[in-house]
């Protein structure tokens, strides 16, 4: 059974660090683009950054662009965010998300929509505040 697990969520101060991890069990990592996404209350799901499967092809959206990197080991079944100078405006539930259905630089179009993923973790909390 594929099962996506999240954790490294937190409170942390604004300009403070965060690394979000997502482990996957049940299933080939190799074979799946994976995806970060977050909700904030009263707010839609939205994209943040999604990786191919070997890696070589990375989407970041323009909010945490230049601020957060995604990075994964498809042999220790990992997937990271590395989310640096945190804001007030991060503040969120992430989610990792799994997708057997887009191919590598396709990533670059269809990363950051949610209807491409069919399996997703139940989310941890970042909080950004002073």
């Amino acid at each position: 059974q594929l099962r996506l697990v999240e954790s490294g969520g937190g409170l942390v101060q604004p300009g403070g660090s965060l690394r979000l991890s997502c482990a996957a069990s049940g299933f080939t990592l190799e074979y799946y683009a994976i995806g970060w996404f977050r909700q904030a209350p009263g707010q839609e799901r939205e994209g943040v950054s999604s990786i191919s499967t070997n890696g070589d092809y990375t989407i970041y959206s323009d909010s945490v662009k230049g601020r957060f990197t995604i990075s994964r080991d498809n042999a220790k079944k990992m997937v990271w965010l590395q989310m640096n100078n945190l804001k007030a405006e991060d503040t969120g539930v992430y989610y990792c998300a799994a997708s057997n259905r887009i191919y590598e630089d396709r990533v670059l179009v269809r990363g950051l929509g949610h209807i491409s993923y069919d399996w997703w973790g139940q989310g941890t909390q970042v909080t950004v505040s002073s």
